[in-house]
């Protein structure tokens, strides 16, 4: 079975990716064991629990990741320099539980992976 790997580097509101990319992988999660995520850029905003998507309007999905577990999408992993580089902290609360990596070794982690999709 192929590995596949589901790659979020944009901000949760301002476009559809993340919503997007959730759904193929709970999608994917149905027909696939090994699925990893990775939160990379300004996709590390997806997992911020102070979300406002109300104030534009927006559906608040973030929840949604809280559901990974029941898909058996358990390995998720969140780039620690795009945490810096944006502000965030690397011991805040987040959305859900995510493995913490240096880019270097995001990298090679991703390349342990069949597919990529980034969203």
């Amino acid at each position: 079975m192929n590995r596949v790997a589901f790659v979020f580097t944009h901000a949760p509101h301002g476009s559809s990716a993340g919503r997007e990319g959730l759904d193929a992988a709970l999608a994917t999660g149905a027909l696939s064991d090994d699925i990893g995520l990775f939160f990379i850029g300004d996709g590390v905003l997806q997992l911020n629990t102070q979300q406002q998507p109300e104030a534009i309007e927006s559906r608040h999905y973030a929840p949604t990741f809280g559901v990974l577990a029941l898909y058996d999408i358990e390995h998720c992993y969140l780039c620690q320099e795009s945490l810096t580089a944006r502000g965030m902290q690397v011991d805040a609360a987040r959305v859900m539980d995510v493995t913490l990596l240096s880019a270097v070794e995001l990298r090679q982690t991703l390349a342990g992976y069949d597919r990529i999709l980034t969203f």
